[in-house]
């Protein structure tokens, strides 16, 4: 089982990811609060100032999706992979319009969730159910992501587990170390923790960029062994008549799956409960505002990349999985210096804990909340709603292995698109929400309904997991971005046959005077849930 670990390299990592796990239980002491009420175990008591939520967000929003699955769809098809370039620009200025605006809200009125807004904000606990259930859908699929991640640098290290449970070891030592301290130290450990991964993950970035095109004969030579790669594919592709398409440019008939993918997971991305998490636990609504100009930073990163799918075939490297190709890549290339690839290996595991813990405790807060609260014990009190959702995260987390086990997906990417084309649904209650009470909530409810199945049935098919579809056999498009345009046809069609009527909880105010209130430090207090 560990007869061919590369044990500079397992020294080094295993050094590096102590020191992240005992820093993830030190952190129950950060910005010491009471751990036993929610708004401290969930949201860090709504004191992350703008640096920490630049690492928190950065480090939430940026996970092991971002250092292995989009490298890997690099690598396996080209230029497409790179949609999650233009989908992460498009997000910020979402970001500035809309989540100061529901940081505001939420302040005001004690909202720690979406459903919690949406509950407020239309007055219908079944819509408030549908936010809550497909946030935490939606965030299975993406832990489980973050666990494929970790998996397979493990496995690099020259881990091989023999038997069902030997093979998915690694996943569960994952579990653990996640259970473990983000159950001692909620929302903390994973802040504390993105200063170290961010930091680690930068300065490989940095060494990939330069050292490995020198040593593959720069940026040209990359590009043109990256070329002749898809070629040949291509070739075999339309011999076989399988329709697929590489490249390292886009063709005409990638256009409009490209586009929509793009903006449908921009649409998608902070209505997850752990952006939503992210969000809300800043200290102010000008915190969000300055983290949405500075998070982009983030994006020329992720772009950077993105290019180790091309050298990767200017490398040499022959996988079976794509998913492999960054671990490979950087044990042929740093064959020399195994110090390094242990650090690298670790940066990508840290970059997968920290996102699979924020996930974990916005999944919880959520359940707890708006599934828990207002269906089974409305009298819930505060410390017992903490330790509800400590263990709803505990209960996430396996939701998130049993995605892996028995979800197929042939890119790991495909469980972050899956994902967004659940979590979608939910962009018009809350988004429009933000700025009109036109709509009704019961057809909001419709409309989820109706995009959620047409979604689902898009998506999950005899084959597996498959993201975009045909429309009408015109184009290509994102299924989350088709489905939700039906959602908003069935929600505004009924909204004009029966008009809103419903109590709206929140005030003009609560819209209005947000932009210079910061969240007073509160200690062993619990907020109401509902104003």
């Amino acid at each position: 089982m560990i007869d061919q670990l590369n044990w500079s390299a397992t020294i080094v990592f295993v050094v590096f990811f102590a020191v992240v796990t005992i820093l993830g239980f030190v952190a129950s002491r950060w910005k010491a609060g009471d751990l036993a009420q929610l708004q401290e175990w969930g949201l860090g008591g709504r004191r992350v100032g703008t640096g920490s939520t630049w690492f928190l967000l950065g480090g939430d929003l940026y996970t092991a999706y971002t250092v292995i699955a989009v490298p890997a769809l690099v690598y396996a098809v080209g230029a497409y992979g790179f949609f999650a370039v233009p989908y992460t620009i498009i997000a910020y200025p979402l970001v500035f319009v809309t989540m100061p605006r529901l940081w505001s809200v939420a302040h005001r009125r004690g909202f720690l969730t979406a459903g919690d807004f949406v509950s407020g904000r239309y007055g219908n606990k079944w819509l408030e159910l549908a936010v809550a259930f497909t946030g935490i859908l939606a965030t299975m699929p993406y832990i489980a992501l973050q666990l494929i991640g970790m998996e397979k640098v493990i496995q690099a290290l020259g881990f091989q587990g023999g038997g069902t449970l030997g093979s998915h070891l690694p996943l569960t030592i994952a579990f653990i170390i996640l259970a473990l301290y983000t159950y001692r130290s909620g929302l903390r450990a994973p802040a504390m923790i993105a200063f170290v991964k961010d930091f680690m993950i930068y300065a490989f970035v940095i060494a990939a960029i330069i050292i490995i095109p020198v040593k593959l004969g720069g940026y040209g030579a990359i590009f043109e062994a990256a070329q002749q790669a898809y070629d040949a594919a291509q070739k075999a592709s339309d011999a076989k008549g399988s329709g697929a398409t590489f490249g390292l440019l886009l063709k005409p008939a990638q256009f409009a799956a490209f586009i929509t993918v793009a903006i449908g997971s921009a649409m998608a991305l902070f209505m997850y409960p752990h952006s939503m998490t992210g969000v809300l636990s800043a200290s102010s609504s000008n915190a969000i505002k300055r983290n949405s100009i500075l998070l982009p930073a983030y994006s020329l990163v992720l772009g950077l990349i993105a290019l180790m799918g091309f050298m990767g075939h200017a490398a040499g490297i022959k996988v079976s999985n794509p998913q492999d190709v960054v671990p490979q890549l950087f044990l042929k290339m740093f064959s020399d210096a195994n110090w390094f690839v242990g650090f690298v290996f670790a940066a990508i595991a840290i970059g997968a804990l920290v996102p699979a813990a924020v996930m974990s405790i916005g999944a919880a807060n959520t359940f707890t909340r708006n599934i828990w609260r207002p269906f089974v014990q409305p009298n819930l009190t505060g410390a017992a709603e903490a330790f509800l959702a400590k263990l709803a995260s505990l209960v996430v987390k396996v939701g998130a292995l049993l995605v892996i086990l028995f979800i197929p997906a042939k890119f790991a990417i495909d469980f972050q698109l899956l994902g967004g084309v659940w979590m979608i649904q939910v962009f018009p209650a809350v988004v429009f929400g933000l700025y009109t009470r036109w709509f009704n909530g019961w057809a909001l409810l419709a409309g989820w309904a109706v995009g959620m199945a047409l979604g689902t049935w898009l998506s999950l098919g005899a084959q597996g997991v498959t993201v975009t579809h045909s429309v009408f056999d015109l184009f290509i498009a994102y299924n989350g971005f088709v489905s939700v345009l039906a959602n908003l046809a069935v929600s505004a069609v009924l909204t004009l046959l029966v008009p809103n009527t419903s109590p709206d909880t929140t005030g003009r105010e609560d819209y209005e005077s947000g932009a210079s209130v910061h969240a007073a430090p509160v200690r062993g207090v619990a907020v109401a849930a509902r104003g």
